[in-house]
């Protein structure tokens, strides 16, 4: 079972940045495709952006042009680059594989934007 950990939230005013990182603790080389989940205060937690192992991505409409997921196999670690951040993207954000293992969901990343 390959468990996760992620880690760069924080608190921004809208229009920064963010950079999260999500380092496995095994080998992600063989997972065909790795995504990143939020989920914000009373709501389901969705799927923003998705890629597999060979590069091709996925955005949902709402962060298309401003997150970028990339991924580096042989660091074990995906990431999530987030631009022109909104107060709407405030939520816990999560890494998983796609479809999401039950058991390999992290603690999360707290992520707040102020408006």
């Amino acid at each position: 079972q390959v468990q996760l950990v992620e880690s760069g939230g924080g608190l921004v005013q809208a229009g920064g940045s963010l950079r999260l990182s999500c380092a496995a603790s095994g080998s992600i080389f063989r997972i065909n495709a790795m995504g990143w989940y939020r989920q914000a205060p009373g709501k389901q937690r969705e799927m923003v952006a998705r890629i597999t192992s060979g590069l091709s991505t996925y955005y949902a409409d709402s962060v298309k042009g401003r997150f970028t997921i990339s991924r580096d196999n042989a660091n074990n670690t995906v990431y999530l680059q987030m631009s022109n951040l909104q107060p709407e993207d405030t939520a816990v954000y999560y890494c998983n594989t796609v479809p999401w293992r039950p058991g390999s969901w992290g603690q999360g990343t707290q992520v707040t934007v102020s408006s």
